[in-house]
């Protein structure tokens, strides 16, 4: 029976009485509530609420109390004590939904060191079955589930009813969070190198009672099935360093299945494996307070399709994988060495003196062998890979005997520590990891690897392209044929339906977001339906806007003050934001952050009222967005702080620093529209203005359409763009000044339709008084393709491309055209941006010129006439074509120029292709406007 929640309720109806300590909950009613029963006998509930024969024990309040939350009739057993006979936990009896209660440690079979001691009874090997779409809930810390060796669990549920273990926080939709109960505990009789050489083995496993042992000699012992089975909010912590993880495995063989299980918010380790050698696929582990994932002690199992992503937040966390053998004899047999196969790793910027969000640390001796995996995190993430040092590093041996391996696999963190070296006692360097990693050839490193905020690449991720990841059904049949890296092949996520989080996993349905989030107001819907939340002022928190609502902006909206009050704007896919004049614009601060993540079938969306309304929409009707960031600028002073006022934005709205990898956030598929407004002349604010944004800040998959001045400027700094459409915009569409040098890769630029406002499509500067001042604007751009149009005044036309006032530029895989009207394609301003022309400090290549006039006559600095033309073809692979017809479809690059070939492919993909998009691979589709 599948549960659809229909309501609810704010505040229980019924309450329980909590007493004594530890959370315990004190039981009074008329059936008996006792814990004291060791046996779970299935006695008749005759006379209770269903005549269905249900194990363990009815309890009315409980009962009472979780139907009152969820909206509907609930029955509540009370599970407890030893299960020494086969029992089955029903979804539903007599059409009502019916919940467990775990009270204790609830043992599947005995709870004895020995086997022995078991075997002489006829119940010693119970089954504990439970059925699709059960709930079992935890009540404290001492609340857990113990499967003992030789019995067995069969949680086998399915993707539209997964079986979820919660807590009692959970049921009641009470506030969440880790170590509210116990968690699973599997244990086996698969080796352990920690087993004696002789006689029987029987490991004490941790966080659990005196008793509950695991290990022997059987790899392929069989511990039942955990199939959608969701496990949250678990771990309690019994002594320091003696924690439940969310599922236990001790010694578990590889003919237990495991496939489809999360763990979510455990107070320790999301999963752990104890020796054994248990395979696992379709692992989703997300928010847990220590290791992701575990092994120790001669862990010889398999896993494929692992997802782990640490908290949202700065939540805690620690590593992603933490991985032992043995720390006493690392190199002790059996030796942990497991095979993993497509693996997701998203760290969090959480950073105390105790620990910190990282990769993979591998240590005490593991051997390993990880294909088509992948670990990014934010700047603030600590390291994301490491192997353990120390003099005579068994680790580190293993590596360099090829024990431990990396194949297809994509080191992406932005900290500049993708890598931690492994050293020896006196701290000597023993393996450089960076170099020892990419002496793999399909290993690569990479500053874009375009997944979203769950880890679903994009079309265009690298992680999806051809031959990205390995068929790893050659490795092993037990493995799922693949050819990309990471969890996901960006087209069918395993997770959706039945993972906490995405879709599934949920007992009290999360409470619907109505109304304005906390630090808006409320205003009349914008289109008489829709709720509508109006910002204003500074904000000061974090905040959240949410999809389902239009926000307002009222005048120049602040997210922190400058280095102060610092706050992160979070905006969710599919969300709209709009300004109702040229006064209404959004500035990011220092020091605070912008995370705008949208999707392609959801793009987040700044524009105006009137595109809001349906009325006519134009260039300059709202103000526009600004990104002040700590990266240098040619403007700051050579001492003291630097301080430099924004252009269009009110006093006291300042930028630069010293800081190239400052983090502003994440633009991800953000469109602005219809901004630009003129504050003054040749004051005006552009469509997103970067204000020294550091290269930390991910922009990738953004829109600047109809504005009234440059879509994009960059004022120094060292930010990178990916997937750049600039349409419609009146006057430049990029413009760089004062040192910027960032990369930008697949930029479209198209003018106008029918001859409307234009002028460059790059206009570019260093500094106009001192054109060499340093740090030198020399930005390297590739794959650009610039469409020109037919607008022409006295004041400005269409054109390409000028480069003036010093600046340095690298350009690659350019398709520069237009319409016959089109003014000059390519210009270099007299003097010094000659000069570093002619000294190759700026050079083109690769790049197809289609214009009426290709090229302007320029001077170098002794004013000697410069033949521009010359210059570009005596570069590689340049070329001119007659007309925009031989070089372009549309918007798609048909010229068969050879493309660049990039040796650092850390941010540039070696495309196949000159121009911005390919027909086979259009990026623009489904999220962009005004290229029909």
């Amino acid at each position: 029976m599948h549960i659809k929640k229909t309501f609810k309720l704010s505040a229980m109806a019924a309450a329980l009485t909590l007493v004594g300590c530890g959370g315990d909950i004190n039981l009074t009613s008329e059936v008996d509530n006792s814990v004291g029963d060791t046996i779970i006998n299935n006695p008749p509930t005759s006379g209770g609420p269903t005549d269905v024969e249900l194990p363990g024990k009815s309890n009315t309040q409980l009962a009472t109390t979780v139907s009152a939350a969820m909206g509907f009739d609930v029955l509540v057993q009370v599970i407890d004590g030893e299960i020494t006979e086969d029992v089955t936990l029903v979804a539903s009896a007599d059409g009502k939904p019916v919940f467990y209660a775990i009270s204790g440690e609830v043992s599947v079979g005995g709870n004895t060191a020995g086997k022995g001691a078991r075997a002489a009874r006829a119940d010693s090997d119970p089954t504990l079955t439970i059925e699709p779409g059960a709930v079992l809930f935890g009540q404290s810390g001492n609340d857990y589930i113990v499967v003992q060796r030789d019995g067995k669990i069969n949680a086998a549920g399915t993707k539209s009813q997964p079986i979820i273990l919660t807590s009692l926080q959970d049921v009641k939709g009470e506030e969440t969070t880790a170590g509210q109960w116990g968690g699973l505990v599997i244990l086996g009789n698969a080796p352990s190198n920690k087993c004696p050489t002789e006689g029987d083995c029987a490991l004490q496993v941790e966080g659990v009672s005196e008793g509950a042992v695991f290990g022997g000699t059987d790899w392929e012992d069989d511990s039942g099935v955990l199939k959608y089975v969701v496990v949250k909010y678990a771990g309690f912590e019994i002594a320091p360093d003696n924690e439940l993880n969310g599922i236990t495995f001790g010694g578990v063989g590889s003919g237990t299945e495991v496939d489809y299980i999360q763990v979510h918010a455990n107070a320790d380790d999301g999963v752990e494996f104890f020796g054994g050698a248990v395979n696992v696929k379709h692992l989703v582990l997300t928010g847990n307070r220590d290791d992701s994932i575990d092994w120790d002690n001669g862990y010889r199992g398999k896993i494929q399709h692992a997802y782990v992503k640490h908290a949202d937040n700065a939540g805690e966390a620690n590593r992603a994988i933490e991985a032992d053998n043995d720390g006493s004899t690392p190199d002790k047999e059996p030796q942990s060495n497991p095979t993993i196969a497509n693996l997701t790793i998203i760290g969090n910027n959480f950073d105390t003196a105790d620990k910190d969000s990282e990769g993979i640390y591998l240590r005490e001796g593991t051997a390993a062998s990880f294909y088509n995996t992948v670990v990014t995190g934010p700047s603030e993430m600590g390291e994301c890979l490491e192997l353990e040092g120390g003099t005579g590093s068994v680790t580190v041996s293993n590596a360099e005997s090829g024990k431990i391996m990396f194949q297809n696999s994509v080191m992406a963190c932005s900290n500049g520590e993708n890598f931690k070296d492994a050293k020896d006692d006196d701290s000597n360097t023993i393996l450089d990891l960076e170099t020892w990693f990419v002496a793999e050839s399909s290993n690569s490193i990479s500053s874009s690897i375009l997944i979203d905020a769950d880890g679903v690449p994009s079309a265009q991720s690298p992680l999806v392209a051809a031959d990205a990841g390995q068929d790893v059904s050659n490795v092993d049949s037990f493995f799922d044929a693949t050819d990309y890296v990471g969890a996901f092949d960006g087209q069918n996520d395993w997770r959706e339906g039945w993972a906490f989080g995405f879709g599934g996993g949920v007992v009290t349905a999360s409470a619907t977001v109505e109304g304005c989030p906390v630090g808006t107001s409320s205003i009349t819907p914008v289109d008489g339906v829709t709720t509508t939340c109006e910002i204003s002022g500074v904000i000061t928190s974090d905040l959240t806007l949410t999809s389902s609502n239009y926000y307002a902006l009222n005048g120049p909206v602040f997210v922190g003050n400058d280095k102060a009050d610092s706050a992160t704007l979070t905006i969710e896919a599919g969300t709209t934001i709009y300004g109702r004049s040229g006064n209404d614009y959004i500035v990011v601060s220092r020091d605070s952050m912008i995370e705008a993540n949208g999707t392609a079938s959801a793009p987040i969306t700044f524009t105006s009222s009137q595109d809001v309304t349906g009325q006519e929409t134009g260039s300059g009707q709202w103000g526009g967005m600004v990104l002040l960031g700590n990266a240098p600028s040619n403007k700051c002073p050579s001492e003291g702080d630097c301080a430099l006022q924004v252009e269009g934005v009110q006093e006291g709205a300042v930028f630069g620093g010293t800081d190239e990898a400052d983090s502003s956030g994440t633009l991800r598929y953000v469109v602005v529209k219809h901004a630009g407004y003129e504050i003054a002349p040749d004051n005006e604010l552009n469509g997103i203005t970067f204000g020294g944004v550091g290269s930390g800040t991910k922009v990738e998959f953004i829109q600047v359409h109809e504005n009234a001045d440059d879509g994009v400027e960059f004022f120094g700094g060292t930010v990178s763009l990916k997937y750049v459409v600039l349409t419609a915009n009146k006057d430049d569409s990029v413009d760089w000044d004062n040192g910027y040098r960032g990369n930008m890769q697949y930029v479209l630029v198209k003018h106008a339709d029918n001859a409307g406002e234009a002028n460059r499509a790059i206009e570019a500067d260093n500094d106009g008084s001192t054109p060499n001042k340093a740090p030198q604007s020399n930005p390297t751009i590739a794959n650009m393709t610039i469409i020109g149009n037919d607008f022409d005044t006295a004041d400005k036309d269409s054109e390409g491309i000028y480069l003036r006032e010093g600046t340095k530029a690298q350009l690659r895989n350019f398709i520069v055209t237009g319409t016959s009207g089109m003014g000059e394609c390519f210009e270099l301003e007299a003097g010094l941006t000659v000069d570093q022309a002619i000294a190759s400090e700026t050079s083109i290549s690769n790049s197809v010129f289609a214009c009426s006039e290709n090229f302007k006559a320029t001077a170098d600095s002794s004013e000697a006439a410069f033949d521009l033309g010359a210059w570009v073809l005596a570069q590689d692979n340049n070329s001119t074509e007659v007309m925009m017809s031989d070089v372009l479809d549309g918007i798609y690059t048909i010229d068969t120029t050879t493309p660049f070939t990039f040796s650092d492919t850390s941010f540039f993909d070696n495309a196949n292709h000159i121009g911005a998009v390919d027909k086979d691979n259009d990026w623009t589709a489904g999220w962009t406007v005004g290229l029909e």
